[in-house]
């Protein structure tokens, strides 16, 4: 590992785990299970540090840059506490309508852009009409 690579892991929490992060979970957490997008999930071991955390801690490790739009609903149920199973430990089956998570993409280049938006290519739609603008004296 370079130099680089161990001060970012020691000093930054957005390019993926810090060196304290891996430590208390090796120390603290057990592995739950990992998603499609490489992300780890683990939950404390032992008591309650605070009862009003909830009923138990649990956190994701991201694999690469943390960006909460990365984890897919099922896992995101999971980390608040909205259902108690964590996707690794049932056989649950996408319904049909149902389409596959995409992060976020606000900020990129393949971010939605609707037609008239400043950052949307191509002609502006011209003006309906119906707004007038207002001019001072009037």
């Amino acid at each position: 590992m370079a130099l680089k690579d161990t001060l970012l892991r020691i000093f930054t929490w957005w390019s993926g785990s810090t060196v304290s992060l891996d430590l208390y979970t090796k120390r603290h957490g057990s592995h739950v299970g990992t998603d499609e997008f490489g992300n780890r999930y683990y939950r404390a071991n032992g008591p309650l540090i605070d009862p009003s955390v909830g009923p138990e801690r649990r956190w994701v490790i991201y694999n690469g840059e943390a960006d909460a739009s990365k984890v897919p609903p099922g896992w995101r149920g999971w980390l608040s506490h909205t259902v108690d199973v964590a996707p690794s430990e049932e056989t649950y089956v996408p319904r049909e309508w149902q389409k596959p998570h995409e992060e976020n993409l606000t900020g990129t280049v393949a971010a939605y852009r609707p037609r008239g938006s400043q950052l949307s290519w191509g002609q502006r739609p011209a003006a309906t009409g119906d707004y007038v603008p207002w001019t001072p004296g009037e």
